[in-house]
């Protein structure tokens, strides 16, 4: 099993997006048992993918041991691919993990899931917070959607000098995400990091929330769609490679 965090210190930037086409990606074109586990407590990746019965307010209770993990899992419409829906309980888990004072709680957690899956990915609330270092613990890559400008770059410059300080050696993976060639702005920044994977901007990425589907189900020969399959191999040949 390996764990994939999509992280952003910035909110904005297209993290759901890659989260749940990732998921999808890990799901069937990998032919991975599939895990996407929701903590943003905004629940779009819930929303997207998840089924359209009320939150259960349930989400936090798994950290707690009050509520064994396999208990919240759910299937999606999508084969090999299950889900942990977010809801407004998460609202409060930077606070529970404080006061839990156990830094590897949600890695425990996943290694226990793993059990059944051969890929977690983790849709991750924005900001650096006990939510995020968390995470950092427990996965075995962060990718990070970085929107091609200047404030998005330097958010997340700073939030790799930041998990450096503290120590973590999990490796981040930055993408340019929602990426317009035709900006001046945009292409500037691309030539400065030539090696980042490019999502494009794309208003059939929009109509994700239309359809709950992540692009690759609707529109599998799309741009889009091949730039996540292309990330999503790109990832896969990062964790053969830690191996």
């Amino acid at each position: 099993m390996a764990a994939i965090a999509i992280y952003s210190p910035k909110g904005g930037v297209g993290k759901t997006t890659l989260a749940v086409n990732l998921a999808w990606a890990a799901a069937t074109l990998s032919n991975r048992r599939t895990l996407l586990w929701d903590l943003d407590p905004q629940a779009a990746s819930t929303l997207l993918i998840g089924p359209t019965t009320g939150s259960s307010d349930q989400a936090q209770a798994i950290f707690t041991r009050d509520l064994p993990p396999a208990r919240l899992v759910r299937r999606t419409r999508i084969d090999r691919l299950d889900l942990i829906a977010a809801d407004t309980s998460l609202r409060s888990l930077d606070r529970l993990f404080h006061e839990l004072d156990k830094k590897k709680r949600l890695a425990k957690l996943a290694g226990d899931l793993g059990k059944a899956y051969d890929r977690i990915l983790i849709d991750c609330p924005p900001g650096l917070s006990e939510t995020s270092e968390q995470v950092m613990r427990a996965a075995d890559l962060i990718v990070v959607p970085v929107n091609p400008s200047p404030l998005s770059t330097r958010a997340f410059d700073e939030a790799a000098a930041h998990l450096g300080r503290r120590g973590y050696k999990t490796p981040l993976m930055p993408v340019h995400s929602m990426v317009d060639r035709r900006r001046k702005l945009h292409a500037a920044t691309l030539e400065a990091h030539p090696d980042w994977p490019v999502i494009p901007m794309a208003s059939i990425v929009e109509t994700m929330a239309v359809r709950r589907l992540p692009v690759g189900q609707f529109a599998a020969r799309s741009a889009s769609a091949r730039a996540f399959a292309t990330l999503w191999q790109a990832i896969e040949r990062r964790l053969a490679a830690r191996r």
